[in-house]
């Protein structure tokens, strides 16, 4: 059910909430956090808060989008209330905000936070400079952006390193999720050797790509070079190099990738590019710092950026050196020359 409050306020909205909790009783109350979307008003928005209804049915929680709309319009809120089938597992609250309101969207939310409830800040397009000091992200324990809808997301990147603070993270980390359980196995299994150079391949603008060399580096201790694929979509390969053989993860088509080891054989992992719902929601279970995302970004200056050439495992290699050349055909076939037999010396007869 939609409810449309053109040029309203903020206590009407608050007490069209109330009738509403009336209506459909206490389920209304079962929510566990306030989710604030801050976005400007177009086609975009749905897709924002589509993203936010499917992570509402693994988190229930009022949704409160702020959508800003043309600067030099007069000051007016208008407002929409979605609850039931059209809100998913949560309600959703759509202020649209015009003329000078657009800027002062804080005021607008705090009326409509629920009471003793975690506030959650998300930036799905572009996100403020500093997050944390931004009149939104003061009033949320946990602040979510996405580098990879910036403009520039490299340089969206190095602001979040520069602006973190406890609290903040960013969908594009939340993308390596898969890429980093798949290699942290990858590891545990034998040879449990050191690795001593990584090589993480992706886009030119893909984030991800930076923070996965990024956590490598971090984590190995090691010198990692980020370089540019040639084709694909986000990343596309990372090779962690050992004594024994490489470990090589490569997905091709931003679907399915392969892991390749020593001493194994090729295995074929789902390796799907995840969809921001699936991020988000993810996001929403943890509010508390995350101490690896700050130690990745920390690291971020430590990767080092050019090209790779395209090397071949060590262990494959090794066995290629020893193999020995086969002969030319025609040397394989010719009989061996005959020896010459050596003169035997005349033996001279004895004399009777």
């Amino acid at each position: 059910m939609i409810i449309d409050l053109p040029s309203t306020t903020t206590s009407q909205v608050n007490k069209k909430l109330v009738e509403l909790r009336e209506q459909g009783g206490a389920v209304a109350l079962g929510r566990v956090l306030t989710l604030v979307i801050v976005t400007d008003d177009g086609a975009r928005t749905e897709e924002a808060i589509d993203a936010a209804n499917d992570a509402s049915r693994e988190h229930p929680c009022r949704v409160i989008v702020l959508a800003r709309g043309a600067r030099k319009a007069a000051a007016r809120l208008d407002a929409q209330v979605r609850v039931g089938g059209d809100a998913g597992a949560s309600e959703v609250v759509v202020l649209r905000l015009y003329g000078p309101l657009a800027d002062e969207g804080a005021g607008c939310v705090v009326p409509l936070l629920l009471p003793d409830a975690p506030v959650v800040a998300w930036w799905p397009f572009e996100s403020p400079e500093n997050p944390s000091q931004d009149p939104i992200g003061a009033l949320a324990q946990r602040r979510i952006t996405d580098a990879a809808a910036e403009r520039n997301p490299i340089k969206a990147l190095d602001q979040r390193r520069e602006s973190y603070v406890d609290g903040d993270t960013d969908l594009a980390w939340t993308r390596l999720t898969s890429w980093r359980a798949l290699l942290a196995a990858a590891l545990d299994l034998p040879p449990y050797e050191k690795v001593t150079a990584a090589t993480v391949s992706g886009e030119a603008d893909s984030p991800s790509t930076d923070l996965l060399a990024a956590w490598l580096s971090a984590r190995l201790k090691i010198a990692v070079t980020r370089t540019k694929a040639s084709s694909g979509q986000g990343i596309v390969s990372a090779v962690l190099e050992r004594r024994s053989g490489n470990v090589e993860l490569i997905r091709p088509d931003g679907k399915v990738g392969t892991l390749d080891q020593p001493g194994q054989p090729d295995r074929r992992v789902a390796l799907q590019r995840r969809p921001v719902r699936d991020c988000l929601a993810e996001e929403l279970r943890r509010l508390d710092p995350d101490e690896t995302y700050e130690e990745t970004l920390r690291a971020l200056p430590k990767v080092v950026r050019g090209r790779a050439a395209p090397r071949k495992p060590a262990a494959k290699a090794a066995v290629k050196a020893k193999k020995p050349e086969p002969a030319p055909a025609a040397e394989a076939d010719s009989p061996e020359p005959a020896k010459p037999k050596k003169a035997k010396p005349a033996k001279a007869k004895a004399k009777k």
